[in-house]
């Protein structure tokens, strides 16, 4: 059933977290369960009504997030009565492997997307000889020593305003490659090594092909002051391979007053 066209509506904003290894990605398609389905499916079956929501990105089959928002518009009488009990409602709809961690209401011109100043992502490497049995879908498993110092050179390269055409993937429907990177750490805790970054927007798979290159970079077979020149050249294929989708992260993402992770454990009218 569709929304009757008379009904107050609000539009609210939620934060989600999700496991990859569940779903074939973040965007609805016709032959394979997604994020957006499920939690379309919630959504509805609370309202008692279909309904379509946005989020502030898209993830690949495999990858995962930590705190994703979507906007959606419902009955206003029914979010007025409990956000809290809201929030348990779409829970109590949705499978294993997603859950809306946090809730509040936005205006009307409030866009998941359009609305997102910055992007975050994070990308995790198990690096040790031996992989891990226990979270082995949590990481990209690299058994050879990694340069920490060196990878953190090359990302400092990246950072600012460029056309990273080197690391956009096939079939990219973005008008432009100009992206600003904000911020690039590499850092390494025991066995795991992180890689965080910022940006104004991303390219298809374009995470996943820094991580690849910088990991290259890591393993000594290039050179950090490769990168540039890599940048440069604007070519995908003299670029490294793309890193695989299990050790990316959807990590956050900012608003002009409020981030994804701010709404965590937030129910509020």
């Amino acid at each position: 059933m569709e929304l009757d066209a008379g009904m107050d509506t609000q539009r609210i904003a939620m934060v989600i977290e999700f496991d990859g290894r569940s779903f074939h990605g973040w965007q609805r398609q016709n032959n394979a369960l997604t994020v957006q389905e499920v939690l379309e499916l919630a959504i509805s079956k609370v309202e008692g009504y279909s309904r379509s929501i946005m989020a502030s990105g898209r993830t690949d089959t495999g990858v995962h997030a930590e705190a994703m928002l979507v906007h959606a518009d419902i009955s206003k009488a029914r979010w007025q009565r409990s956000a809290r009990a809201y929030t348990q409602g779409v829970n109590q709809f949705l499978p294993e492997g997603v859950v809306v961690m946090g809730v509040c209401a936005v205006d009307d011109d409030f866009h998941a997307r359009f609305s997102c100043l910055e992007r975050r992502y994070r990308y995790q490497i198990w690096n040790r000889s031996t992989p891990s049995v226990l979270a082995a879908w949590r990481h990209w498993w690299m058994p050879r020593a990694l340069d920490i110092q060196a990878m953190q050179q090359a990302a400092d390269y990246m950072l600012g305003e460029h056309d990273f055409g080197a690391f956009q993937a096939t079939g990219c429907q973005a008008h432009s490659a100009v992206r600003e990177i904000r911020y690039l750490t590499v850092k390494q805790q025991g066995w795991e090594v992180s890689i965080d970054i910022h940006a104004d927007g991303f390219l298809y798979h374009m995470v996943r092909n820094i991580v690849g290159n910088l990991v290259q970079v890591g393993t000594g077979k290039w050179k950090a002051d490769y990168i540039p020149e890599l940048m440069q050249q604007k070519n995908r294929s003299i670029a490294a391979a793309t890193a695989p989708a299990q050790g990316l992260y959807f990590s956050d993402a900012l608003y002009p007053s409020f981030s994804a992770r701010d709404l965590i454990g937030k129910e509020s009218n």
